[in-house]
């Protein structure tokens, strides 16, 4: 939230004056794409204003020209990919292979134009943003039942 802040006065806005939020909804890193998501679903709800969630994967593909192929690093030597063509984009998927991370403020830019994009479009209908989860999660429930609690 302190850096948050620091934009906006570098910006010389204030909270107030936010119309929209963006937030990335992955695909990444677990636990940080749930606490960036939860912010921003937050934020929304207490400056009454929309929260427009957008992929990496679609902000990658935003200016390019179709069809085009976008990949993001993803643990174990594996990529996350996604094909768009001039009729929308396939589902994303997780396989082998290796990319290089995207410059980070190109990719938050990116991600603030196709919200500014949907935001622009009107209509609304933005719903929460939720994160994208291309594979399941690496911890498991215990096999072990837990131990009995004594009154």
């Amino acid at each position: 939230m302190p850096f948050l802040e620091e934009v906006l006065a570098k910006a010389g806005i204030g909270w107030g004056d936010l119309d929209a939020l963006a937030v990335g909804t992955g695909p990444g890193n677990f636990t940080g794409v749930r606490i960036a998501v939860a912010a921003a679903r937050g934020l929304a709800l207490g400056l009454d204003v929309p929260a427009i969630g957008v992929t990496g994967l679609d902000a990658l593909a935003h200016d390019a020209p179709r069809p085009v192929t976008v990949r993001l690093p993803a643990p174990r030597e594996q990529v996350y990919e996604q094909v768009f063509d001039g009729g929308g984009a396939n589902a994303a998927r997780l396989m082998p292979g290796r990319a290089t991370a995207p410059d980070p403020v190109a990719l938050a830019s990116a991600l603030a134009r196709v919200a500014a994009g949907r935001f622009g479009a009107g209509g609304g209908g933005f719903g929460r943003p939720a994160p994208l989860y291309i594979r399941p999660a690496d911890a498991a429930p215990p096999r072990e039942a837990p131990p009995a609690i004594l009154p």
